[in-house]
């Protein structure tokens, strides 16, 4: 699911906020600016790209997004085929349209190898001449993209798959509360109108085969009263339906590589018995009520992520998403194990290429694949080294996303200090039980919890003062009240 990031206004206000950051920055040896010969080759590209034969501009493509985002990865078009089913085209960016193998950019880019998010800005893939600008599925300009076109029957089910070059035009940019709003008001024309009902469809192929989505809620920065506060966002339906065919694309791309014996794989090996076992007592602890018969899966499909107790369990549950990672293989020796357990499938990234290195790669085996040919030797050259890349990659990105929260919280905490507030206690330390974690409702933050002279009660809701909250120093603090 596309990930929303926090968002620091210009304001006075978030002076020490930015400051924080940038000190995270040098701290972690983020790349700033591109060299002088990586955005000279840009400019060439972008003057010049590499275009395809095959021309799809007749099709109204759309891009669902956040509001403010310029890096568009992927279009989509939707449409019922003769005689029943769908027929879904996603248009993905053409990342190799742009750069070329060896060259300064894309040597650039393997040193990055994702885009970071901080609230104050964003350290790109590419320079944002190509990400926000040449190489972007922005509306009205035509751009080169792998066009990806599956064909469903009338219960979701795969029937078909292609992909191929083609020059696409996005028609709209749209946004998650803009088409949420339109499909639950009636307004949606077809092709949108068409998210809902392969996104249903394709929620119920998930259930069957038992992945699991997890609908965490997300902090965001809100304006209040003139000043900006912390608080949670459940996601939208229409999230989830478009994650859903992201992840269409990603399963049916896995299925190519396996059949064709060249890839690279995102996987995810199956949580241990006593993750699974601590996951349970983390319900009984939060009054989520999981009777042993009910699979995890469904349990997590019943959850409200509006209801705190449920959203801390959510919180909990990402728990179990940790040890991913990538997997490459070649000559046909396929790798074991070759699924990623959330989805419940083979699967690969594919669909962000102008925001993360290995989806370039995937989309070159992929088509490949459907030619029935081996994969350029450029490819081929670079799949030993990419997951170790990757990986390198999206541990910083991960530290990024983890520290900036923990700096935003103390940022816009930093003249409550002394106050106190409810939260509900969702973790204990097992050899320090007066020591934990707290989950504040408003504003949204989670923190760790300290100080106090008794154990805390787990899964209570406790009252909590502030004892510390410094964005360039220490990150927020609570002990009992």
């Amino acid at each position: 699911m596309p990930r929303r990031h926090l968002h620091v206004p210009p304001t006075a206000e978030a002076t020490p906020l930015r400051a924080a950051l940038r000190e995270l920055r040098a701290s972690l040896d983020v790349p700033q600016e591109f060299p002088p010969e990586v955005i000279a080759e840009a400019e060439a590209a972008a003057r010049e790209p590499r275009l395809p034969e095959a021309d799809a501009t007749d099709l109204p493509f759309f891009t669902i997004d956040p509001p403010t985002s310029t890096d568009l990865d992927q279009a989509m078009h939707l449409s019922r085929r003769d005689g029943g089913g769908y027929r879904v085209r996603y248009a993905i960016a053409d990342v190799a349209a742009f750069v070329t193998p060896g060259g300064a950019l894309d040597r650039e880019a393997h040193t990055r190898a994702v885009t970071l998010y901080f609230p104050d800005e964003k350290v790109p893939l590419h320079p944002p001449l190509l990400s926000e600008g040449a190489a972007s599925l922005l509306p009205d300009q035509d751009v080169p993209a792998l066009l990806w076109t599956i064909d469903l029957d009338a219960d979701g089910h795969r029937t078909a798959v292609d992909v191929h070059r083609a020059l696409v035009r996005s028609r709209a940019k749209l946004d998650y509360e803009g088409v949420q709003k339109a499909i639950d008001t009636g307004t949606a024309e077809e092709p949108l109108a068409l998210l809902r009902d392969i996104g249903l469809l394709r929620e119920q192929r998930e259930v069957a085969r038992g992945g699991i989505s997890l609908n965490v809620p997300e902090q965001e920065i809100v304006e209040r009263d003139n000043h900006y506060a912390l608080a949670y966002r459940a996601p939208r339906p229409a999230d989830a339906w478009n994650a859903q065919i992201s992840l269409l694309t990603g399963i049916a791309a896995a299925d190519l590589m396996i059949e064709h014996g060249t890839g690279i794989l995102r996987t995810l090996p199956a949580a241990p018995d006593g993750a699974v076992g601590r996951l349970r007592r983390a319900a009984k602890a939060l009054h989520v009520d999981w009777p042993h018969h009910v699979p995890y899966a469904d349990l997590l499909r019943a959850l409200d992520p509006r209801e705190p107790n449920h959203a801390a369990f959510l919180q909990e549950c990402t728990t179990l998403l940790r040890g991913a990672g990538y997997t490459e293989f070649t000559g046909g020796e396929l790798p074991e194990p070759r699924v990623h357990s959330a989805v419940a499938a083979a699967y690969t990234h594919c669909t962000a290429p102008l925001r993360r290195l290995v989806d370039r790669y995937a989309g070159e085996i992929c088509l490949a694949a459907v030619a029935n040919e081996q994969p350029p030797q450029w490819v081929l050259d670079a799949l030993p080294e990419l997951p170790k890349e990757m990986a390198d990659g999206t541990r910083r990105a991960n530290t990024v996303e983890r520290e900036c929260i923990d700096i935003v919280e103390a940022a816009l905490l930093r003249d409550r200090v002394g106050e106190t507030f409810d939260a509900i206690v969702i973790d204990v330390k097992e050899q320090e039980p007066a020591v934990g974690t707290v989950h504040l409702e408003d504003p949204a933050v989670v923190a760790r919890i300290e100080g106090g002279t008794t154990d805390l009660p787990l899964g209570e809701r406790l009252r909590v003062r502030l004892t510390q909250a410094d964005p360039g120093a220490a990150k927020v603090q609570f002990a009992p009240a």
